[in-house]
């Protein structure tokens, strides 16, 4: 076992995380046999429908034509999110969270120029042309820019059903990857504990040389057969059940919106993302803050009268496992953990988590140990920090009209030292010293000062002057893109009928 070679990937459970990894491993090593087996009996999850900037080079590296996946995955932009009431609650609370950095960011400190002078303006408007882009239902691109390319940084919404069965087309056709529908109904292992191969409804027994675990919230391999541990988050991050809908746009030419909006609720939020087709929506809550009914009333409150659409319940525990590679499976997906879809980092932590598993691949079982060594480390670490990132959200809120918003103002320990450290300087790179961090120190300033927080800047740390400087130039940058980029259904309507460039 110790001196064998790893030749063959079984990955256990299809969707968006199964068949990104699948995709990912296949493209960067096609010496190597990938099998997906996916459970005809079970429906994918289908609700993760945001992602990051980082989606673009997934698809490219794995060979996706950025057009066709417009096309069949019912695609639009996204240029950052919008939260609305989370600090107060009134109408006029909102700020953004773009996902291009503050302009001059790195070279001065913004944020005691903006405090000093701005602070009229939300941050995030001053620092950066996007949100202008978001306000005006602008696309980041133009019909000439080239697929993946960008004039202002994206990523996508996308409809996750359809999504997941683009990737297995583009997989098995494009990238040799084997495809499986058949059900798992048992596990055999090795003397040594190794899982050896997976018994199947139809096709009998399935060997491989390394599983991964992309079977969902059930965790088929590394929770129920392995029983590694889950860690649930439930006393940081407090929802646990979302209600889900799909609504249609009230004419074929609606706007469709290039940010998701996050609208805070008496015991949780909303978001709000526009696909090319519909609108999906959903309040995400705490069972512990509220009843099932009273957040329907909620959500049918926001979404208006005269809407009948189907609701759909969602349970989940938020949390991650103790380790996510054990022995020789790794787990990538809902299998690995879940935390409150709050800034789209589900499918994030998928393209991490595959892009990790391929890059390190190891050659033989007797390197594997070491691989999932490092990569448990990693993702530990990166569970944590978007633990705390999302809890920031919540912990800077002002508000106290429900017990919700009052339970959740505790903060984790190493967020609340950050916090008591960013009340004298800003976020910076120096509180995130990894290469890869999952959520960069410019998020953490765009949500700190989109809720209003107080840092007592040094004096000898900034220069207004060069501050004022850089406002200058987003609002110079905010003019003339505004006149230049089309509006996001115009140039997703360009890509269905004419496609883009490719380079």
């Amino acid at each position: 076992m110790a001196s064998s070679t790893i030749e063959h990937i079984v990955i256990v459970g299809g969707g968006s995380a199964g068949w990104l990894s699948a995709g990912v491993i296949a493209a960067d090593h096609p010496h190597l046999k990938v099998t997906v087996i996916e459970s005809p009996d079970v429906a994918p999850i289908g609700v993760g429908e945001g992602t990051w900037p980082t989606m673009r080079d997934t698809l490219r590296k794995i060979g996706v034509s950025e057009s066709d996946f417009f096309r069949e995955c019912d695609a639009s932009f996204k240029q950052g999110s919008k939260f609305c009431g989370w600090r107060t609650g009134q109408e006029s609370d909102y700020y953004f969270h773009p996902f291009v950095l503050p302009q001059g960011y790195g070279e001065t400190n913004l944020a005691a120029r903006w405090q000093a002078c701005h602070a009229h303006v939300p941050f995030a408007d001053l620092v950066s042309f996007q949100p202008h882009l978001c306000a005006h239902g602008k696309a980041p691109k133009q019909a000439s820019t080239p697929e993946y390319a960008a004039v202002a940084n994206y990523g996508y919404h996308l409809d996750a059903g359809k999504f997941g069965v683009f990737l297995r087309k583009h997989c098995t056709d494009k990238l040799g990857v084997t495809y499986i529908a058949d059900h798992v109904t048992g596990i055999d292992s090795h003397e040594n504990g190794d899982i050896a191969a997976l018994q199947t409804r139809a096709h009998g027994r399935l060997a491989g040389d390394l599983f991964v675990d992309c079977s969902g919230m059930q965790s088929l391999l590394l929770g129920q057969h392995f029983g590694v541990a889950f860690l649930s988050q439930k006393h940081v991050l407090f929802n646990d059940t979302a209600l889900a809908i799909q609504l249609p746009y009230p004419r074929e030419d609606s706007p469709i919106s290039s940010h998701t909006t996050s609208t805070a609720q008496s015991a949780g939020w909303i978001w709000d993302i526009g696909l090319p087709t519909r609108r999906g929506i959903g309040y995400v809550y705490s069972s512990a803050h509220t009843s099932d009914q009273a957040a329907q009333q909620v959500l049918h409150r926001y979404i208006g009268p005269g809407q009948d659409a189907a609701v759909r319940k969602l349970s989940f525990q938020p949390g991650y496992r103790r380790q996510f590679w054990h022995r020789n499976c790794v787990a990538i997906g809902l299998s690995a953990g879940f935390i409150e879809p709050l800034e789209a980092s589900a499918l994030a932590l998928v393209e991490l988590s595959a892009a990790m598993l391929s890059d390190d691949m190891p050659a033989t079982r007797a390197v594997m140990d070491i691989v999932a060594r490092r990569f448990n480390e990693a993702f530990t670490y990166r569970w944590e920090r978007v633990i705390d990132f999302l809890k920031l959200h919540y912990v800077l809120s002002e508000r106290r009209d429900a017990d919700y918003w009052i339970d959740n103002r505790v903060a984790p320990e190493r967020l609340a030292e950050l916090l008591a450290l960013w009340r004298h300087r800003p976020p910076s790179r120096n509180d995130f010293g990894r290469i890869d961090e999952v959520f960069p120190s410019a998020s953490y300033q765009y949500v700190l000062y989109g809720m209003l927080f107080h840092t007592e800047h040094a004096a000898s740390r900034h220069n207004p002057e060069q501050a004022d400087g850089y406002f200058r130039q987003a609002a110079a940058l905010t003019a003339s893109m505004l006149g230049a980029l089309p509006g996001n259904r115009a140039l997703i309507d360009h890509i269905q009928r004419h496609g883009l460039q490719t380079i």
